[in-house]
């Protein structure tokens, strides 16, 4: 039986094969070709896209990350990623409705962990094709993410203190809605920070 998530899914595919052939296709996505099928990284492991579905780490998903994927699949366009000037997800026109739902679960989420994802942000940043974040962001360390090719997340931490507790704020890459819509981009980034605490330590 179909889910809402793999109706919605397929029809986004239907519109995104209906595009081809295009020349810049791998350029839009990020992405290499075989023949229909389109590869790249996708939330820290081996994306497909193929006229029949979308895999991750070669098993069909037909969740919300599938519906991301293709929803950036859809929208994705030939302009480059940009990453600064870092924005806010409240900077983002008509956020306001969403910005608690981002706040909770892509932020504060990560807020009890953060002294674990400082010892294994490494890792963490190997499995996202990540990089350190850039100069003069503020914070006791940074990392910047890639959950998508084009769209790019900079993690922001405080370590906790005798004054202040810890803290974990989520940035977006200058012109992420370029390709993703902004209920979209909320959704990225929650499902990267989950991806993070399951890089950790079970202790953690």
């Amino acid at each position: 039986m179909s889910t809402n998530y793999e109706k919605i899914i397929h029809e986004n595919l239907s519109v995104f094969y209906a595009q081809l052939p295009r020349e810049d296709v791998e350029t839009c996505l990020g992405a290499e070709s075989k023949g229909d099928v389109f590869g790249f990284r996708a939330f820290g492991v081996d994306c497909r896209i193929s006229p029949n579905g979308i895999t991750l780490s070669g098993e069909t998903v037909v969740d919300p990350k599938g519906l991301l994927i293709s929803l950036y699949a859809v929208h994705s366009g030939p302009d480059q990623l940009q990453i600064e000037p870092l924005k806010a997800f409240k900077d983002f026109p008509g956020s306001m409705p969403y910005q608690g739902a981002f706040s909770a679960n892509s932020e504060r989420i990560l807020v009890s962990h953060v002294p674990w994802i400082r010892e294994k942000q490494e890792n963490i940043k190997t499995t996202f094709d990540g990089l350190d974040g850039p100069p003069g962001v503020s914070g006791d360390f940074s990392f910047i993410l890639f959950p998508l090719p084009k769209i790019a997340l900079c993690y922001i931490f405080y370590l906790p203190d005798d004054e202040f507790p810890a803290s974990a704020t989520c940035l977006f890459s200058a012109n992420a809605l370029s390709f993703m819509p902004l209920d979209g981009l909320a959704d990225v980034a929650e499902y990267t920070s989950r991806k993070i605490i399951e890089r950790l330590p079970a202790e953690s």
